[in-house]
């Protein structure tokens, strides 16, 4: 009986050690099974979901790209606008008209190199034209959750029709009719911004969502997980004085034989 309840004590009191060593009640599956299994499953859920918060914020960025670029290219916009309005004015002569023309064109071009160059990451932000000048639309999928169906993903289309503008070389600036045809690009560019705006606000909103169940999920497997300091180390004292009474009570149990041979 002593022997087996040494054993017990020594058991017990190396779990207590590893426990108090490592911070953890679940370093092996035998601990506990079920709960080891339920840990384990949490852990993969709080990676992707860490993954998933550094998508959004990936996504995030690209949209604010994006943005700026719009934003440029509306100040070009708004500065043709009024050259126009000013050219449309007849008090200018053909030299003057000619020189706010260049500015014009000038402007529209910068437009088309803005337009070219927004890239994120080799992704063409305003889309890309095919072999007939057509723009294709091309959805990105930014992946704000841990599962594969749609709710796991917010698509985005950051592309902008700006062929128009190349028309503009050919428009008569003197004519009020291009002051109707600048407008209808500065608010074909505030729509889209006003696109990117709520799609920022959608992959705000997935962003907490995402923080909130990787807080969540980190305190269940702290639940599961980490050891009760205080209970484990009252255990290792426990368990201490178990085995050193144990190893003392044996001493003495085979000591008894040869005190009771000492009596014949």
């Amino acid at each position: 009986m002593v022997q087996r309840n040494l054993s017990k004590a020594t058991r017990g009191l190396n779990t207590a050690i590893e426990q108090l060593t490592t911070g953890y009640k679940l370093n092996h599956s035998k601990d506990n099974p079920a709960n080891y299994a339920m840990m384990k499953n949490m852990e993969s859920k709080l990676h992707s979901w860490q993954v998933a918060s550094e998508n959004i914020s990936i996504g995030y960025n690209m949209l604010e790209t994006a943005d700026s670029n719009a934003e440029l290219i509306g100040n070009h916009l708004s500065r043709i606008r009024d050259l126009c309005n000013q050219a449309a004015n007849g008090t200018y002569g053909e030299a003057s008209i000619n020189a706010i023309k260049l500015e014009i064109e000038a402007r529209a071009d910068e437009i088309n190199r803005i337009k070219d160059n927004a890239e994120f990451n080799d992704i063409k932000l305003f889309g890309e034209y095919d072999s007939n000048g057509e723009l294709v639309n091309k959805e990105i999928n930014i992946q704000v959750g841990i599962y594969g169906n749609d709710s796991s993903r917010i698509s985005l289309d950051t592309s902008l029709d700006l062929r128009d503008i190349n028309d503009i070389k050919d428009w008569d600036i003197t004519d009020t009719s291009s002051l109707d045809k600048i407008d209808k690009m500065i608010n074909q560019v505030s729509a889209y911004q006003v696109k990117l705006g709520a799609s920022q606000n959608r992959l705000e909103c997935a962003l907490e969502l995402a923080e909130i169940n990787s807080v969540n999920l980190t305190s269940s497997i702290s639940t599961i997980k980490d050891a009760d300091i205080a209970k484990v180390s009252s255990d290792f004292i426990r368990y201490q004085i178990l085995q050193q009474a144990c190893a003392t009570l044996l001493s003495t149990a085979n000591q008894m034989p040869a005190i009771a041979l000492q009596l014949i």
